[in-house]
């Protein structure tokens, strides 16, 4: 289990991240239309998972911002933004945002997700929501780079998760 922190009080996720190197874990996550998408709906591109708590929160929605602009300018690649959150919430955001280089994905289902990929929070306010993360799929569906953000409360390393498609 990954031990992180949220507002400078440690807590810890349910596993740890997929390795770098390895085949990426299939998934089945919901739209913001109600259908649901797989890994495999995503075959032939580069995938930027943007994974966090909720989209309410400010460094979520920046989060969900900045990759939306880095991505508009990427060839061959998606950025899927990953939550618990009702699909509802997610399309109001982006709506109300006007951000359309994103995908809003939903594990609020089943939360399947958040426990194959070992990011779901085991304690905590935040418990059984997904700590921030972010993992870089190649077009072969193998892991190019993982991120687990130590303190919840910041941002990710964009330029790092960017480099790596590169």
């Amino acid at each position: 289990m990954a031990k992180i922190t949220l507002g400078g009080n440690a807590i810890e996720t349910i596993g740890n991240l997929p390795s770098t190197g390895t085949t990426a874990p299939d998934f089945r996550l919901t739209t913001t239309d109600l259908s649901d998408k797989s890994l495999n709906d995503f075959n032939e591109s580069r995938l930027v998972l943007n994974i966090f708590p909720s989209i309410d929160t400010g460094t979520c929605a920046q989060s969900v911002r900045t990759f939306n602009k880095e991505a508009s300018e990427l060839e061959n690649t998606k950025v899927l933004c990953i939550s618990k959150d009702l699909p509802f919430a997610m399309a109001r955001f982006c709506g109300a945002e006007g951000l359309e280089n994103v995908i809003s994905l939903s594990d609020y289902k089943t939360g399947d997700f958040g426990k194959t990929y070992g990011l779901t929070i085991k304690n905590g306010p935040l418990e059984t929501l997904h700590s921030r993360c972010v993992v870089v799929i190649d077009t072969n569906g193998h892991i190019l780079h993982t991120e687990q953000v130590a303190e919840i409360k910041d941002e990710p390393n964009y330029k790092a998760a960017l480099k790596a498609l590169n």
